[in-house]
This record gives C-alpha cells, structure tokens and sequence, in this order.
C-alpha cells in the first residue's frame, strides 16, 4: 500500500516541497492529488525527511492546504513495443493521433544509461540521407553523433524533415527505423511535420514524439529520453537500426535552465545549470552501436544557435561531445539555397570510416577531398573578384570562381523533395570537376580520374 502524505509546504512554480517523507529516492515518480484532480511529477531532490517534487504538469491552481503527494516507488517508464512505428505520441508518452494505447512488450526507464565505451562497437557503415552536402562531404556513419547546428529563422525543421524521409541503411535485409522528438514546437510546425510523414508515406517506419511550446517545460526535459528510449528497445531488442531525431535541443536547454532557476541553483554560463554538459552528454552517449547487437542507433540532434554564436554554451558543449556538426548558413540561404549547408565549417570525424569501396563507392574520398579544396578556392576567388574586380584574377581563378558558383547551384542546392543516392550525388560532383583542367585535380588518383572523368556528362553551364 503506497503511502499518501498531506505535508506539502510549499508550491514555487513547476516544484513543490514535501516534509515528513520516508523512504523516497531520487527520480521516484510522484502522484499529486487535489479533489479529483491528479498531476504527475518526479523527485528531484531528497534531502533528510523533505521531498522536491518536480511536476510534469504544472502547478497551476494547486493548493499546498489541500493536495496530496503519493510516492510510486518506481521511476518514469515508457511502455514500448514495435507497434509504436507509424504513431504519434505527445512528449510524455501517450497517444496524440487518436490511435489505441499502446500494449507494451516491456516497460522501461526513460533515464536509461550511457553505453559503457568498452561494450562499444566503431561506427563505420554509410547511412544515406539523400542530401548530397551530407552523404557526399560530411558522410553520416552508422552509431554516429553529428549534431546539426542552425540559426533562427533557417530551414532546420524542414531538413529534419527531409533527413527523416530519405534516410536509409544500402544493406539489403536491414531493418531501418526513424524515431523523431520535436521538443518546444509549434502547433504549426507539429503540423507540418505529421502531415509531412503521412504524405510521404515515412510515418510507416517512425515513432513521432511531439512536444509543443505551450506544453509544461517539464515535458520538454522528458521528451527525448522518452526518444532515446523507444530508440534502444527497437535497436537493441529487436535489431533494428535506428536514426534517431531531436529538434530543437535549444528549446530542451532552455526547459532545463527554467527548472534550475526555479530550485535556486547556482548558475553557470548565460545562466544555464552547470551540469548542462553533464545531462546532454548522458543523452547524447545513448547512441552507437553495441558489440554483439545487431543494431545500431545513430543520432541527429539539431540545435538553433542563439544570436548565431557558436560559442554559446549548448552548441559549444555539444561539439565537445558529438563527432562533428553540419552547419546551416545565413547567407546561403539569401542567396536561394537549399538546404543551406555551409560545407567548409561544416565536420563528420567519422567520415572516412564510413565511405569507400564497398561502402559507397572506391572514389569517393579521393573526389570529397577535391570538391572541398576547389570550393575553398572559389570561394578565395569570388571574394578577391568582389573587392579587386574581375579583372585582378587569373584565368585559373576565374574557373575556381565558376566552380564555387556552380558547386553551390547544383551540388549544394537540391532542394527539400530531391532524394540523390551517392551514386547520383559522386557522379555530380565529378561533372562538376569537369570545369576545371585535369592538370588541378591533384587530389585525385590518376586511375581514378581515367575511370570516371570521361564518364562524367559534359557540363553544360
């Protein structure tokens, strides 16, 4: 019989203070009752007989006089099972589409745990998204972290979006899945994303967890470990390799700092917790793969940058602990790109071990090597044309220049809805190289460049 205390004091925000308690642990679910009413929280802190609750619904119209508090004696647990592919659920878990509930195969612990770095297996399998910028340039490695840095006012939702639709494993035989976390989301974009799935026909194979922005900030800090939690059952119970999603950990860091402040923590930097490394990282070190599983989870997480400075502390911290970032670019994006991936930033350190014969193709390093060197030399030559005039550069620079145009144009900017397999992706990049005289493509091995230069369609710009 679970013992009900009526000894709540205090009710500060989304906490409330509990005294008199015995034998309740950290993270332990909670039920508040008042009258018919019952809200749901988590311990968060224990000290000597008190109890700080944390609700997950807000405390609106609660009254410390007249609630209850009842300790459940288990943790927050989600109830997963395959059938969760093609559903939509809110951010704590429960059906959002109208659908049945769900019977859960097993019950787990949305904290999970960090993959032990021993029980680790490297990631180096291809995953293809369809978006040349990343599957040609900053190749996504099965079990990789590579987070996606953005900016107010980009596209990153609609990347997302695309990514999800268009990604896919090349084995033959391989279970795929997505599982998406929108966290802090409009209703709008909650919109465009489910109806985005459904047209598509890639809500069959993904979980969709939708956090929106007028749900209780307490939501947001469950709704992607509710994610990675469906993510380890599908890939670790039932083999799958999974692509898991989570847009915007912006609006995740800044539910964490809301809680903070409301316990009276001490602040770290722009007044962010400082345990903010701590708690993304124990998120993030969920992905990989596992030795001796069949199944991997490769994660995805995009961020908005606040005021574009990637020194802020959440993508600071977040480079420190993923392998690499695609950046999104402000001015690509005037200029009529998309997506507009600045690809020079931009960084997978796994790359490599991803890419190749029998993994894409035996000249893809080779011409991904090229395609960055002549695009940073374009772009060196666009910038001197626009403060010296065209007249300054050398004929050699004047097909760089024309190589950074075109690069953009057609390698970068494909479009949300164009879907490129790397053989499609690899072959673009070598008409491209065609702008340029043989004699500066010395990235490249001899060998290479007879076997696939003349292949390439003339260019025709």
């Amino acid at each position: 019989m679970l013992k009900e205390y009526k000894t709540i004091s205090e009710v500060i925000g989304p906490l409330i203070m509990v005294e008199g308690v015995e034998g309740v642990k950290f993270d332990e679910l909670v039920q508040i009752r008042q009258n018919e009413e019952i809200r749901h929280g988590r311990v968060l802190e224990v000290s000597s007989d008190k109890a700080l609750v944390q609700l997950f619904e807000g405390s609106g119209g609660l009254q410390a006089s007249s609630a209850r508090a009842r300790f459940m004696g288990r943790s927050l647990e989600l109830g997963v099972s395959e059938d969760m592919l093609g559903r939509v659920f809110d951010g704590m878990g429960r059906p959002r589409d109208n659908g049945a509930a769900i019977i859960a195969e097993q019950k787990v612990n949305i904290n999970g745990v960090p993959l032990n770095p021993v029980a680790r297996d490297y990631p180096d399998e291809f995953i293809q998204t369809g978006v040349s910028a990343i599957d040609g340039l900053n190749t996504l490695v099965r079990g990789q972290k590579l987070p996606v840095f953005s900016a107010s006012g980009l596209p990153h939702a609609r990347l997302a979006a695309q990514i999800a639709r268009q990604a896919k494993v090349l084995t033959d035989g391989e279970k795929f899945a997505v599982v998406f976390a929108a966290i802090g989301i409009t209703f709008e974009e909650a919109d465009y994303f489910i109806n985005d799935f459904k047209r598509t026909g890639a809500i069959g194979r993904t979980v969709l967890f939708v956090n929106l922005a007028d749900d209780p900030a307490i939501e947001r800090i469950a709704t992607p470990r509710m994610a990675l939690s469906t993510a380890e059952f599908l890939a670790f119970e039932k083999g799958m390799h999974v692509l898991v999603i989570l847009t915007d950990i912006t609006n995740y860091a800044e539910a964490l700092r809301e809680v903070s402040s409301a316990r009276k923590e001490v602040p770290g930097r722009r007044g962010y917790p400082g345990y903010l490394y701590t708690d993304l990282a124990s998120m993030y070190e969920r992905a990989g793969k596992v030795k001796g599983h069949a199944g991997s989870i490769t994660l995805l997480p995009i961020l908005s940058m606040p005021e574009d400075d990637k020194t802020h502390p959440i993508p600071d911290l977040t480079g420190y602990i993923t392998e690499g970032q695609i950046i999104l670019s402000r001015q690509l994006l005037k200029k009529g790109l998309t997506p507009p991936i600045d690809v020079l930033p931009s960084l997978s350190r796994l790359k490599n071990k991803g890419i190749g014969e029998g993994r894409t193709r035996k000249d893809h390093a080779d011409t991904m090597n090229q395609l960055f060197s002549a695009y940073a030399r374009g772009i060196e030559a666009k910038e001197l044309a626009s403060i010296l005039g065209d007249a300054a550069l050398t004929d050699i620079d004047k097909k760089y220049a024309l190589f950074a145009e075109e690069f953009e144009k057609q390698y970068i900017s494909q479009g949300f809805y164009t879907n490129r397999s790397i053989e499609e992706t690899l072959d673009l990049g070598w008409r491209l190289l065609k702008i340029l005289p043989r004699a500066e493509l010395k990235r490249i091995k001899d060998s290479l460049i007879d076997e696939y230069l003349g292949k390439a369609e003339e260019h025709n710009g």
